[in-house]
């Protein structure tokens, strides 16, 4: 008998709205969002990148008081105001994680052992030495059974994911609405 998992049975996440909004913006920050540059390998807009490519397959913002996911445009884009689950790597990475352990009606994220279990539309977490999450992408393809990812900090398009910021461990996660 075939099993088919909570996440495959549940999932509104429409992946091809997700992975055509990061082609479309991969290279060309989307101007309706704030972009944060990568400054002397610290910040940038990896985070809040992946966030926008989310809420184009369909997640919805999460308002709550603990651990919120949201973002909040201004008439002038430097007064927008975001939750930092949105925009920090380590803290996007922890919020779906979360939200799959306690079932949350929110965006959720399942760690896969197996590369090969990603789908279009799923995230690559990158981890340091120290063990802190500080990069994410999004597979927008794939090439011999490897991953392709878009990602911004920087920007590129269809790269493989090992080719993009160097990683002690990588966090697959599978993406579920």
């Amino acid at each position: 008998m075939y099993y088919i998992s909570r996440f495959q049975r549940q999932n509104k996440y429409v992946r091809s709205s997700a992975v055509n909004y990061a082609l479309t913006y991969g290279l060309k920050p989307n101007p309706n969002y704030r972009y944060f540059p990568l400054i002397n390998d610290t910040s940038g807009d990896c985070a809040n990148f992946l966030s926008q490519s989310l809420l184009a397959g369909g997640a919805q913002m999460d308002f709550n008081d603990t651990q919120p996911w949201w973002y909040r445009h201004a008439a002038n884009r430097l007064q927008d105001v975001w939750a930092l689950n949105w925009t920090i790597a380590h803290m996007l990475y922890n919020y779906l994680i979360t939200n799959e352990q306690k079932n949350s009606a929110y965006t959720k994220g399942q760690e896969l052992t197996n590369k090969r279990d990603l789908e279009l539309g799923d995230l690559i977490f990158f981890e340091d030495e120290s063990g802190h999450i500080f990069h994410s992408a999004i597979v927008t393809g794939f090439s011999l059974g490897e991953p392709l990812i878009t990602q911004h900090s920087f920007e590129a398009v269809n790269i493989p994911y090992r080719r993009s910021w160097p990683a002690f461990k990588y966090h697959y996660v599978k993406i579920v609405i």
